[in-house]
């Protein structure tokens, strides 16, 4: 199991509308991915808070093989989309999820401890 996070890099004048054209993208481009068996859950969206025209998109796929596969077959539908909406293409990067076992409560500061003076 792979994350995929892609960025998508909105023209200017579209990052007011962010929600909205990312929604036009999956609507574009969504339901095929969404039927791939290689799909492995929902995806997340994220705005920059430091630069307003770039859009985050994070979801698990199941191999970085099978995503290259789909995304190929993408680029074509979304060429439209470029051009009316991004000042750029997409970029796409694959992680590995890496199984650190974190335990908040163990790290967190007892709220309860006196303090001593």
């Amino acid at each position: 199991m792979i994350v995929v996070i892609e960025t998508w890099h909105l023209k200017p004048e579209c990052a007011e509308r962010s929600t909205e054209i990312m929604q036009e993208m999956d609507d574009l481009v969504g339901p095929r991915a969404h039927e791939d068996p290689a799909w492995a859950g929902h995806a997340d969206f994220y705005h920059s808070r430091e630069h307003a025209e770039q859009v985050l998109m994070v979801y698990r796929w199941r191999s970085v093989e099978e995503h290259r596969q789909l995304a190929a077959r993408e680029e074509s539908e979304l060429q439209e989309f470029y051009r009316v909406h991004c000042s750029a293409p997409r970029e796409i990067s694959y992680y590995t999820p890496l199984p650190v076992d974190v335990d908040h409560d163990d790290h967190a500061p007892d709220r309860h401890a006196q303090s001593i003076t």
